[in-house]
């Protein structure tokens, strides 16, 4: 085969692309050749590595919490699953639990909630106001009603290691990474022909898979596929506290401000209201968010945090999924080779593990055999079908 043609072409080699390129390279039935294609080689600015880097399963539809189901049982596995030439990669996993709080009017929904995660085999607890205050002495349940706390199989881990886990595994097995930007992607017909790259080079494929994060709504665009997907910046603002509080999970307030230890330090943020939260790329941070918005409910909910100390913030972006915030998986409507992994809405760490196979299947075995991702497809945006979900952080 010619060099610039390929088996399969993954557009973006961040934590989806790659994952999925190591799954194929890693299943006994596939021989073909792989090339993933990455515009910045750094990953400096890549979502994969300026996130909170977090897994859970507290999630209200049941295909998110299956994933991360077997999210979490990858990362565990991690060293023998993605060990090169003995070299074991350690991304500093740590199940301290996600817990989210909810107030009267949010406790119906964190039971139905939990009554859907743990019919899944995810193990979290409810818990009361007194039991809150039992566990965490720390915290300040005024206006708490319940808890959702995960005892085991939620937590955070280092996610621009995992990143590299994959894509040093990925290597090893055959597939050939290359620094270019991908423009467009040709179509004929119901195919696509070849990946266009910045410099006019083609680049033709068996099978294209558009994991191109920031830039997935536009590359698609090119094939004629309009995917609902923005660009919308999140900041993480790092602290540390004079005081102890012990054994903090990954805290979810009531109003969104989420708070989770790293090391010694903690990091926190929040999203936005939406009428501020435009399309944007750049990485400007907006300290203001923190001082007048974060601070104060961290204050309130924990009080020991009123003497915390500020660190250093960053930003990064959500390729946001405008339709219902849930990843757009698998085939492409109208186009046989041309499968999506686009729009994951602050998931996509969490769920590469999942991603990476499934989509590996779809190429190697023309159906999910492991799990069916189907309720992710694009059919669900053309048809006006959302897949709600309800634990959006």
């Amino acid at each position: 085969m010619a060099d610039n043609s390929f088996d399969v072409v993954i557009v973006g080699g961040a934590v989806s692309g790659s994952s999925t390129a190591f799954h194929l390279a890693a299943n006994p039935d596939f021989s073909g050749r792989v090339l993933v294609l990455e515009q910045d080689p750094s990953y400096q600015t890549c979502a994969s590595a300026r996130s909170a880097a977090s897994i859970r399963q507290q999630y209200s539809s049941p295909i998110n919490v299956a994933i991360s189901l077997y999210g979490i049982a990858f990362l565990r596995e991690i060293g023998a699953r993605l060990a090169v030439d003995g070299d074991t990669p350690d991304i500093a996993l740590r199940e301290g639990g996600y817990l989210f709080l909810a107030s009267d009017a949010g406790a119906d929904e964190l039971a139905a909630a939990h009554a859907v995660q743990t019919a899944l085999g995810a193990d979290i607890a409810l818990l009361s106001p007194d039991a809150l205050a039992a566990r965490f002495p720390w915290l300040n349940t005024e206006g708490i009603a319940l808890g959702s706390l995960g005892l085991s199989g939620e937590g955070w881990f280092d996610g621009y290691g995992l990143m590299q886990a994959f894509r040093r595994k990925a290597r090893s097995l055959g597939v050939e990474y290359r620094a270019a930007k991908a423009v467009k992607l040709e179509r004929v017909g119901d195919r696509i022909g070849a990946v266009v790259l910045a410099d006019g080079t083609r680049v033709a494929c068996g099978w294209a898979v558009n994991a191109a994060g920031a830039g997935g709504a536009d590359l698609a665009r090119t094939a004629g596929i309009d995917l609902p997907v923005a660009n919308k910046k999140r900041m993480i603002f790092t602290f540390t506290c004079p005081d102890a509080v012990p054994g903090c999970p990954l805290l979810i307030d009531p109003s969104g401000v989420y708070v989770r230890p790293e090391g010694t330090s903690f990091l926190c943020g929040t999203a936005p209201p939406p009428e501020h939260d435009p399309d944007s790329t750049d990485f400007e941070v907006d300290h203001a968010l923190f001082e007048d918005v974060i601070w104060p409910t961290l204050a309130r909910r924990i009080p020991a945090f009123e003497r915390l100390r500020p660190g250093r913030a960053w930003a990064g972006h959500y390729d946001m999924n405008l339709f219902d915030q849930n990843a757009v998986l698998g085939p492409a409507p109208g186009c046989t080779n041309l499968l999506l992994a686009n729009g994951f809405s602050g998931h996509g760490l969490q769920q590469s593990p999942a991603v990476g196979r499934g989509l590996s299947e779809l190429i190697v075995h023309a159906r999910y055999v492991t799990l069916d991702l189907s309720p992710l497809g694009y059919e669900r945006i053309a048809q006006n079908a959302p897949l709600v979900e309800r634990k959006v952080v």
